[in-house]
């Protein structure tokens, strides 16, 4: 999802495979002829699925996974300058594989590999989300991702880590007057979620994605708008999840949470959403307390109540737009809000991502903070995608 499907970029990136194949095939990049040369050649091999707990190796693991078909890096947060102009970020890089293994070593355009990415801002003083989309093959350095050092890309859109766990991080990104250009730096150990690290999508052996992330990281650079240049400072989410796995029969999308509070504890949690109005029993989360320690959530360990909706004027979906969010086992109750409403991204496929901002109780006492949230499956569903 950014989160776990966060199925999430799970029916994005799946359900865009085709039109990416056939805009590489059709559009000449610059400085090279108008063809691309698939990789993959004999019969066809099954991609790895996620089915057991396995562990986790840095550096090499924060880089990626060819023998799984999907793979997505997340980075999102909540920055704000001295004067308290609060912004959202959101840099997000997916992977699709054609065919198990990697690219063709070599300076050609011939790949297995397609890498798209978005980027948006929100703006809260100003009351804008802008929000941009890229595509490109993976290969003759137009995007591509690696391990060591850490490194993402897509054209000028880039992550770069500054340590080999992939804990410190610098993020780059422009689109018209917009841009970023941020350090990260995690406070906390990596976050397994799920089963150690193995999280389920549905009752089906195998499908499941591998997800792990760092849950506040410190922020600090620059933001720029159309109304200039900010330096400013705050928090980041960094999620990594790989898989080659599906929504479950029935499933249409989901919610995700990734929300901080400001006595240090973070909450991760998902819920996939099914047509006839009930939640898939693999939906659930990540409590990380202040120390770092981790408690994973089930299904029914955490409680979301819709308290507002908002329509989209353009595309006409209806997204809930003001949640409380419980976990009783923890002592905690959030009330969540966007900081805008309209915080739609219209990319290939339309879903909504934002910032958003929180208040409420942890362990009896009063909280604040920020957060993000993801809602697919409203403008469609994303069934049949994959």
């Amino acid at each position: 999802m950014n989160g776990s499907m966060s199925n999430r970029a799970l029916a994005i990136v799946a359900g865009t495979v085709a039109l990416a194949t056939a805009a590489c095939a059709r559009e000449p990049v610059r400085g090279s002829t108008p063809t691309l040369r698939m990789a993959a050649s004999g019969p066809a091999l099954p991609f790895a699925r996620a089915a057991s707990v396995r562990p986790f190796r840095l550096p090499a693991d924060h880089g990626p996974h060819f023998d799984y078909e999907t793979e997505w890096w997340y980075f999102t947060g909540n920055v704000a300058d001295p004067k308290g102009r609060h912004f959202g970020y959101q840099l997000t890089f997916f992977r699709r594989g054609l065919s198990p293994g990697p690219p063709p070593a070599g300076p050609g355009l011939a790949t297995n590999q397609i890498y798209f990415a978005h980027f948006a801002l929100t703006d809260s003083t100003a009351g804008h989300h802008v929000f941009a989309e890229r595509w490109s093959r993976g290969a003759g350095g137009l995007a591509g991702a690696q391990a060591e050092p850490l490194a993402l890309w897509l054209e000028d859109w880039r992550v770069e880590g500054r340590r080999g766990d992939g804990s410190a991080l610098r993020l780059e990104a422009r689109d018209g007057p917009s841009g970023l250009d941020l350090e990260l730096e995690s406070e906390k150990p990596l976050a397994n979620h799920g089963d150690r690290g193995l999280s389920p999508k549905s009752d089906e052996p195998g499908n499941a994605s591998y997800y792990v992330g760092y849950t506040r990281l410190l922020a600090r650079g620059r933001i720029t708008t159309s109304a200039g240049a900010f330096e400013v400072t705050g928090t980041g989410w960094f999620d990594h999840e790989w898989s080659t796995s599906a929504l479950g029969p029935g499933a249409i999308g989901w919610d995700w949470f990734s929300l901080q509070t400001s006595d240090q504890r973070e909450l991760m949690f998902f819920q996939i959403r099914r047509e006839d109005g009930s939640l898939e029993a693999a939906s659930g989360g990540t409590l990380v307390e202040p120390d770092g320690r981790t408690r994973r959530l089930g299904a029914t360990d955490v409680e979301v109540q819709v308290e507002k909706r908002w329509t989209s004027p353009v595309t006409g979906a209806v997204y809930p737009a003001r949640w409380t969010v419980r976990v009783p086992s923890a002592d905690l109750e959030l009330r969540v809000a966007p900081w805008l409403p309209d915080q739609e991204m219209r990319t290939s496929f339309t879903y909504w991502e934002g910032a958003v901002r929180i208040e409420g109780t942890s362990a009896g006492q009063t909280v604040q903070g920020n957060g993000y949230v993801e809602l697919t499956g409203y403008a469609r569903s994303m069934q049949g995608v994959f």
